[in-house]
């Protein structure tokens, strides 16, 4: 994210707020280019600048930082956000033909629901040019007036080719986000957060729905948060591994998944 917009989001996080509700250390609070070093040390061959607005007038600005982020880390996938607001559509088709290859919704935060008919235009583009939103949908660490699987359920009726990434397994919500994941052939969810230990305490995953996660296999991508997680980064894997779902669906999981899904080649 952009500096400032960083240091704002660390500082709800320093303080506990309502959507946070408990002590949450930040285990990464390293100046940009530290905290891209760290990435590659950790062996990450791509990821994303998970930004997104919490107001109107904000999504289009956030976009052109992250144009430019993507331009001079050619690690990173080019990324943009967007907000039920005038012009969506037109600064999404921007973003578009400038290359972004992922966006991000965040419900909770932004306070507004994915089935909002201002957005009409935005998931329209993003269906036709079958590119993938990572949403922040469940209602997770704490819920907000649009999250959790209905407005996402409706959005989808209306655009089943849509890709989306349930952020977080869609916690707490698990089973309903996979039942989604089942039904759609675009629809992913990624691991953010989901099996470790800090979240277990809270918003555990049903055990007696492991077996779900197998046929799932093709369709489940490892997230991290980084640099915001309260743990060392390394646990987001270690809660994978302590998962004991094989070999191939760790591979699959951690890298193939989202290597096929952008295009990812090997070294």
């Amino acid at each position: 994210m952009p500096a400032r917009v960083l240091d704002k989001v660390w500082q709800y996080f320093d303080s506990a707020g309502p959507l946070v509700g408990r002590p949450w250390p930040i285990a990464y609070r390293h100046d940009e280019a530290t905290r891209i070093d760290t990435l590659r040390g950790f062996g990450v061959r791509a990821f994303s600048s998970m930004l997104y607005p919490h107001k109107p007038d904000m999504a289009a600005w956030l976009n052109s930082w992250a144009a430019d982020f993507a331009a001079r880390t050619p690690d990173c996938l080019h990324t943009a956000t967007f907000y039920p607001e005038p012009g969506a559509g037109e600064y999404v088709s921007d973003a578009l033909r400038a290359g972004a290859r992922i966006f991000k919704s965040h419900v909770q935060v932004g306070d507004y629901s994915p089935d909002d008919p201002r957005l009409d235009a935005v998931w329209g583009l993003l269906s036709d040019a079958c590119v993938p939103t990572v949403i922040h949908c469940g209602s997770g660490p704490a819920p907000g007036r649009f999250t959790g699987p209905g407005p996402v359920a409706r959005l989808l009726a209306r655009f089943p080719r849509l890709p989306l990434i349930i952020a977080h397994m869609g916690m707490p919500e698990y089973s309903e986000f996979m039942d989604l994941a089942d039904e759609y052939d675009n629809v992913h969810l990624d691991t953010t957060m989901a099996f470790t230990e800090f979240t277990e305490e809270q918003i555990p995953f049903n055990p007696a729905e492991r077996p779900r996660l197998i046929g799932l296999q093709g369709k489940i991508l490892h997230g991290s948060d980084f640099p915001n997680i309260p743990y060392p980064y390394a646990e987001s894997l270690d809660a994978l591994a302590r998962l004991d779902l094989g070999d191939d669906w760790l591979r699959d999981v951690a890298f193939h998944n989202a290597a096929r899904l952008f295009g990812i080649g090997p070294r």
